[in-house]
C-alpha cells in the first residue's frame, strides 16, 4: 500500500468508527501496520502496531491516538437521526467509488440507515434493490449484477444529492 492509500484506510476506518460502526481490534492493528510499512510517521503508531493478542484492548485507545497525531478524526454528527444521514451518505460514497459491494452496501444502509429514519423517499431506491437482492436466487430473470448497477445508480443519485434529509 502507499502512503496515502494507508492513510485513506486509517481515515475510513475513523469514520466507520466514529458513525458507530464496529471495527474490530485486529483491523486496527493491521490498519496501523500497513500505515507504519508505508513510511506514515506518528508517535502511536509503532504502539499501535506492534499489538499482541493479548494486548488487543488497547488497540482502540491507540488508535484514536493514531488518527488524532495524523488530524485523520471524523466527527459524526451528535444528533441521531443526522448520524444515521451521515452514515447512509458514507455508505452510499463507499458503493460509488467500488469500495463497497453494491450488494453489501444497500443492505447495510437498509438494515443501518433507512430502517431507523423510518423509510424516508430518499433511501427507497436503495432499499429496493436491497429487498430485492435479499430474495435474489439463480433463477430469477434479472442478473444480480444488474441488481448491483441499480445499486450503484441509485447511491450515485443518492450521494450527488448531498445525501441528507436537509437537501431534499
Amino acid at each position: 500500500m502507499t502512503r496515502d492509500e494507508t492513510l485513506d484506510q486509517l481515515r475510513q476506518l475513523a469514520r466507520a468508527q466514529a458513525l458507530g460502526r464496529h471495527v474490530g481490534s485486529d483491523r486496527l492493528i493491521q490498519a496501523g501496520l500497513d500505515a507504519l510499512l508505508a513510511d506514515v510517521d506518528a508517535p502511536s503508531l509503532t504502539l499501535l502496531a506492534g499489538l499482541g493478542r493479548r494486548e488487543e484492548h488497547e488497540a482502540r485507545e491507540l488508535f484514536d491516538h493514531v488518527v488524532d497525531e495524523l488530524g485523520l478524526g471524523f466527527e459524526a454528527p451528535t444528533d441521531p437521526i443526522a448520524a444515521k444521514w451521515a452514515l447512509a451518505y458514507w455508505l452510499a460514497a463507499q458503493i460509488v467509488d467500488g469500495s463497497l459491494d453494491p450488494a453489501t452496501g444497500a443492505d447495510l444502509i437498509w438494515v443501518e440507515a433507512a430502517m431507523e429514519l423510518d423509510y424516508p423517499d430518499r433511501l427507497q431506491p436503495i432499499v429496493e434493490c436491497a429487498i430485492q437482492l435479499a430474495d435474489w436466487n439463480a433463477d430469477w430473470s434479472t442478473p444480480l449484477e444488474q441488481l448491483k448497477e441499480e445499486v450503484l445508480v441509485a447511491a450515485r443519485a443518492f450521494v450527488e444529492r448531498g445525501g441528507s434529509e436537509t437537501s431534499l
